[in-house]
C-alpha cells in the first residue's frame, strides 16, 4: 500500500511505521516510501506525527490473529494500548485531518438470536468478551470518543469480514489448510463471507484518499458454507462436537502447527453475513473478488487431497436432489381440517370471522 501511495502525484510523503523492521521483499515493495521503526505504544509516535506534518493517518496493523496463546498478551497491548496512544497523538496534532482505522465484523459477536444480515447500525446481542473481537470492540469505543473530541477530523472505520488470499496467514486459512480432513461442528454448516487481501488493500487506499466518514461493512458478494469451502479446498469434513472442536483448536495452536481460536469456532457455528450496500452506495467502492472467487484464489495454493472437481460434482448433484425433492404445501384455503382439529371442529362448523393459528407441531389452535 505504501509503495502504491507514494507514486501518486497528490502525495508528497509516505511514512511506514512498525515495531519490527520490514523484510527485504516488503521494503522493496514500499518503493521510495520512508520507514521509521516506532512502537506505537510509546510517546515517539506523537513526535513523529507532529514533526513530519502528517495530515492522514492509516492504522491497518491491528492484530486479528495471534499466532499462539503466548502472544495474546502482546497482541492485546498492540491492539488496544497502541491504538489508544495513536489516537491520543492524532488528537494533539492540529495537522491531522483524516484517520482510517481498520476494524472487523467480529464486533457483531455471535448469538443464536442474531439477525440473518448485519447492517452497520445493528447492535450486537452478544458482545464479544475475549480475544481479538473484544479488542476490536474496545478500539471502536475509543474511536467514537476521538470523533467526539475532534469533530474536525474525518474518520473512517471499515469492518472487514475474514480476509483471505494466497499470502494471508490467519486462523481461518490455517483451518482450511488442515489435511486430509478438516473438523467441523456436527449439524452445523454456517454461511461465510470473505474479503480478498487485494480488495482489502484497495479499499484502505480508497478510504485514505476519499472523504467518507463512519463505519462500513466490507465483504465479498455472495456466501459460502463451511462444507463448500472445505470441499473446494480438496479436503473432507470431519464432524465433531463443539467442545471437542474447541479443544482441538487450542491444542493445535499450543503445538504451533495451526489451529483456530474460540472466536473462530463461534464463526464456524453460526456464520455471519454483512449488508454491504453502504460500501457500494456511500463509499462508492466495489470489491473485485466475490466470496467464492476470493476463496478460489486462496485454495489454488493448496495441494488437494481429494479432487475438487469431483467434490464439486457431488455438490451439484446434492443441489439438484434438493430442488427435485417433494415440497410440503400448506392446505388450500377452505380445505377441511384434519386430525384432532377435525374432531373438535368439523368442517364448516368453525365460527365465522374466527382466525386460527397453527402451532409448531402442526396442531391448529383457535384464537
Amino acid at each position: 500500500m505504501a509503495g502504491r501511495l507514494v507514486v501518486l502525484p497528490q502525495i508528497t510523503k509516505v511514512i511506514g511505521v512498525d515495531a519490527a523492521q520490514p523484510d527485504a521483499d516488503c521494503r522493496r515493495r514500499m518503493g521510495t516510501a520512508e520507514f521509521v521503526r516506532v512502537d506505537i505504544r510509546g510517546p515517539l509516535i506523537s513526535r513523529l506525527i507532529d514533526g513530519s506534518d502528517i495530515d492522514t493517518v492509516v492504522h491497518a496493523s491491528t492484530t486479528a490473529s495471534p499466532s499462539s496463546p503466548a502472544s495474546r498478551t502482546m497482541a492485546k497491548e498492540m491492539n488496544v494500548l497502541g491504538t489508544m496512544q495513536l489516537l491520543a497523538a492524532c488528537q494533539r496534532s492540529a495537522q491531522v485531518k483524516r484517520l482510517v482505522v481498520r476494524s472487523t465484523a467480529a464486533v457483531y459477536g455471535g448469538s443464536p438470536r442474531d439477525p440473518a444480515v448485519f447492517t452497520e447500525d445493528t447492535e450486537p446481542l452478544a458482545v464479544p468478551t475475549s480475544g481479538p473481537a473484544r479488542d476490536a470492540v474496545d478500539i471502536e469505543g475509543y474511536l467514537r470518543g476521538f470523533i467526539r473530541r475532534r469533530p474536525d477530523v474525518t474518520v473512517a472505520a471499515p469492518r472487514f469480514a475474514e480476509i483471505i488470499g494466497p499470502t494471508v496467514r490467519t486462523p481461518l486459512t490455517r483451518y482450511f489448510s488442515l489435511s486430509p480432513m478438516v473438523p467441523v461442528l456436527i449439524g452445523r454448516d454456517a454461511r461465510l463471507q470473505l474479503v480478498h487481501e487485494q480488495d482489502a488493500v484497495d479499499l484502505m487506499m480508497h478510504l485514505a484518499l476519499g472523504d467518507y466518514a463512519g463505519f462500513v461493512n466490507v465483504a465479498g458478494s455472495g456466501t459460502m458454507t463451511v462444507a463448500q469451502a472445505i470441499h473446494r479446498a480438496g479436503r473432507l469434513p470431519l464432524p465433531m462436537p463443539q467442545g471437542t472442536l474447541g479443544l482441538l483448536g487450542r491444542s493445535l495452536r499450543g503445538l504451533r502447527i495451526g489451529g483456530f481460536s474460540p472466536e473462530q469456532v463461534t464463526l464456524l457455528a453460526r456464520g455471519r453475513t454483512l449488508d454491504t450496500r453502504r460500501l457500494r452506495d456511500d463509499v462508492g467502492f466495489t470489491l473485485r473478488y466475490s466470496t467464492e472467487a476470493a476463496f478460489a484464489d486462496f485454495a489454488a495454493g493448496l495441494t488437494p487431497v481429494i479432487d475438487a472437481a469431483l467434490l464439486g460434482g457431488v455438490e451439484k448433484l446434492a443441489r439438484k436432489a434438493a430442488i427435485g425433492a417433494p415440497q410440503v404445501h400448506a392446505p388450500a384455503a377452505g380445505a377441511p381440517p384434519v386430525g384432532a382439529h377435525a374432531a373438535r371442529h368439523p368442517a364448516g362448523r368453525r365460527p365465522p370471522g374466527r382466525p386460527h393459528l397453527v402451532s409448531i407441531d402442526g396442531e391448529r389452535r383457535i384464537r
